[in-house]
């Protein structure tokens, strides 16, 4: 058995406001500075990327090498679909995320899906069919094809944003049954989505839906996953809890640090709590328009049980801020800068990875490399005791450390 940290959700230049940095090779490079051992390629669907994907990768039992780089990671051929359809007197609007096992099998995917879309449009193209169909047209073609609903709260182009669903039954209908992965998103995370016992049966992921491969976006969010073998197969075993193969826990951000955690509205600068957002009745207190509303909302509007229950065999997870972030607020910085990117590489030399860096390394002999500062965050963020201003209406979260005292991280050697 082996352990490996995976992103199984993220995207290629090829789609809209992405990075075009977002290549093989620079995902590659990145993917080993974070930790990651398997990472999606993003955007299979779309004919330009597909080609480079024959052209340098090199299948090992489904899962991939990129030439030249045997050292790896591991590429998984994942690509997120936009569904938009009418159901009934509603327009649903969902992400989607599949994995394939094989190139042969993307092609025939995409054979059948342009009849419902433009698949060369975008990374992430838009498709005219329901979420049951498409799930079933997939499994048309390869059972061992997987899908799971993209981050599921996110108010928009989600299964429970405001154009999707109550439950996973009402939008697959009579293929829910082969649904067996939840996506968290940013903005939730496992204790918050245990409030439902309606989601019980589903094992929870996490991934970056990244659009640019520097370490403060890729690996953001990820899963640990303990296989039996380094091949799709196992990796498939782990999704579906059938087999040898297991999630050992998933890596998430503070939820408050996503984009859509609180209620708010991002052109008036407001952001409300959830009890503020019910005194308001929804109502931004400047425009007089609906706030929007929020994952933390949505959550405990449907929740059935008090926060902290945990169901029988769910996995673990820690929550993280990324190294780069920790490091700019400490040094008064940009996550781009170069100041900040030198002392990221050298914890990363010393260290061998970011999770490394921010799981697992001894706080004492941390502290003793980069100064009590940043050992003293790190320490804080493993209790879970960060505190974070919390995102709202596309806005990301920011750490907020009041009181603390003037930077003091060291020189590498």
């Amino acid at each position: 058995m082996v352990r490996i940290y995976a992103d199984l959700h993220l995207h290629s230049k090829y789609s809209a406001a992405t990075s075009l940095s977002m290549d093989l090779e620079h995902i590659a490079y990145y993917s080993k500075l974070k930790g990651l051992g398997i990472v999606a390629t993003g955007d299979v669907l779309h004919p330009r990327w597909r080609s480079e994907l024959r052209e340098k990768l090199v299948d090992v039992g489904g899962l991939f090498i990129l030439t030249g780089r045997p050292e790896g990671p591991l590429f998984i051929l994942s690509g997120e679909v936009s569904t938009i359809y009418k159901d009934g007197e509603s327009v649903k609007r969902l992400h989607h995320v599949i994995l394939y096992p094989s190139l042969d099998d993307v092609d025939s995917a995409a054979e059948v899906l342009s009849k419902y879309g433009n698949l060369q449009s975008d990374g992430r193209p838009i498709l005219s069919l329901s979420s049951e169909s498409l799930l079933s047209e997939l499994k048309e073609i390869n059972d061992r094809i997987e899908l799971f609903p993209a981050h599921i709260w996110t108010p928009h182009y989600s299964i429970f944003g405001v154009h999707g669903y109550q439950s996973v039954e009402a939008a697959f209908g009579t293929m829910s049954s082969e649904v067996h992965a939840l996506e968290t998103g940013l903005s939730s995370d496992p204790e918050m989505n245990w409030t439902l016992s309606s989601l019980d049966r589903f094992l929870l992921v996490s991934n970056s839906d990244s659009h640019s491969p520097y370490p403060w976006r890729i690996g953001r969010e990820a899963n640990l996953l303990e296989l039996s073998s380094l091949h799709y197969e196992s990796v498939l075993q782990a999704l579906r809890r059938r087999g040898p193969s297991r999630m050992v826990m998933t890596v998430e951000t503070y939820p408050e640090y996503g984009k859509y955690h609180w209620p708010g509205h991002r052109n008036c600068n407001v952001s409300v709590s959830p009890e503020e957002f019910s005194k308001l009745n929804g109502v931004c207190p400047k425009c007089g328009r609906k706030l929007t509303e929020g994952v933390d909302v949505e959550v405990r509007q449907r929740a059935d049980r008090l926060r902290g229950f945990r169901p029988l065999g769910a996995a673990d997870f820690v929550r993280v801020i990324p190294l780069s972030e920790i490091l700019a607020y400490l040094m008064n910085s940009t996550a781009s800068s170069g100041k900040v990117w030198n002392q990221f590489k050298a914890l990363v030399d010393r260290f061998g990875s970011e999770f490394s860096v921010l799981i697992d390394a001894d706080l004492d002999e941390l502290g003793q490399v980069a100064g009590k500062d940043l050992a003293a965050v790190i320490r804080r963020m493993r209790e879970g005791k960060l505190p974070v201003k919390p995102g709202y209406d596309g806005v990301y979260g920011e750490l907020k450390l009041k009181g603390e005292g003037k930077p003091s991280l060291g020189r590498f050697i």
